[in-house]
């Protein structure tokens, strides 16, 4: 399986902003703040769905497994608009979860 990261992520979204440029308010700080309330909705979604179902049918029933993906789909969209909100490179990400991770690596 070919891996499909950030950087695809964040051209897709890019592509999004420009095809809605004339609906939608410009990438700023001011709207991250909306897309990240955008996004907690979504995450209320994928929680709904477990809360709902069960973990367990969640992960094997193909129709539920299908509307999680698609809920957490969501979620990474908004947390890539994000990103672009904010300045955010793929490179200081790339660090500050390699810093993130080895912190957590001896924490406990």
């Amino acid at each position: 399986m070919e891996d499909f990261g950030i950087n695809e992520m964040l051209e897709m979204q890019k592509a999004l902003q420009e095809q809605y440029k004339d609906k939608w308010r410009p990438i700023s700080p001011e709207r991250g703040k909306d897309q990240l309330l955008w996004m907690i909705g979504e995450i209320g979604e994928v929680i709904d769905i477990i809360k709902k179902n069960g973990g367990e049918a969640a992960s094997q029933s193909e129709e539920l497994r299908k509307h999680l993906v698609e809920e957490l789909t969501d979620v990474l969209m908004y947390y890539n608009d994000v990103l672009l909100c904010y300045g955010i490179s793929t490179e200081e990400l790339k660090q500050s979860y390699i810093g993130k991770f080895e912190k957590n690596m001896t924490r406990w």
